[in-house]
């Protein structure tokens, strides 16, 4: 084969591929609008997964007596953010914290909103110790169903040790994204 019908190969097979892509994101393209409609929509298929993982997991907990008879516990009172939305009250698991492992179906910490003397589940936390996962893991941080965690270094507002975390926003939809920090549809306002 000359270079000229190569490359002219080449072309086509790319032109091909790309004709293919762009069809599969026009016929997705309805199913996206509706994800963000009803407010499941992420960014990729795996951050959808753990959405689902933690939800099924947690359904249990939606009833915060449910997660205090499991050894979670208030801790630090409701969160809000620096400058917008809140998380909620961190029900936290010691035990969960302190093992240094990371389970997507075993949260370290449970986040409830508080609504007019009642709790409503709308998050969790996965939460390990910045050392222990160090020690036991190469120099990166957590991975969870594709999710890289935070670290958060000391000092810090909640006086801990350095630790990595990661929110999944399951039961809450958060308008910046289901693994943010902050969530502007979350308060601390409604004691």
């Amino acid at each position: 084969m000359t270079t000229r019908i190569k490359t002219l190969i080449h072309k086509s097979s790319s032109s091909i591929l790309r004709l293919a892509l762009l069809s599969s994101l026009v016929t997705a393209a309805p199913l996206v609008a509706d994800d963000f409609a009803n407010g499941t929509a992420h960014e990729h298929s795996a951050p959808a997964r753990l959405v689902r993982i933690v939800r099924e997991a947690t359904r249990q907990f939606i009833d915060v007596n449910a997660a205090t008879a499991a050894g979670y516990g208030p801790f630090l009172g409701c969160i809000s953010g620096p400058d917008h939305g809140a998380m909620g009250v961190h029900y936290v698991n010691g035990p969960l914290v302190g093992d240094g492992e990371i389970d997507a179906s075993r949260p370290e910490a449970l986040i409830y909103e508080p609504s007019n003397g009642r709790m409503r589940l709308v998050g969790v936390e996965f939460i390990v110790d910045a050392a222990t996962w160090l020690s036991n893991h190469d120099n990166s941080p957590p991975v969870l169903e594709g999710q890289t965690f935070q670290f958060v270094d000391s000092p810090n507002r909640y006086n801990l040790a350095p630790f990595f975390e990661l929110h999944v926003w399951a039961w809450r939809h958060n308008p910046n994204g289901a693994f943010v920090d902050w969530n502007n549809q979350v308060t601390c306002e409604r004691k």
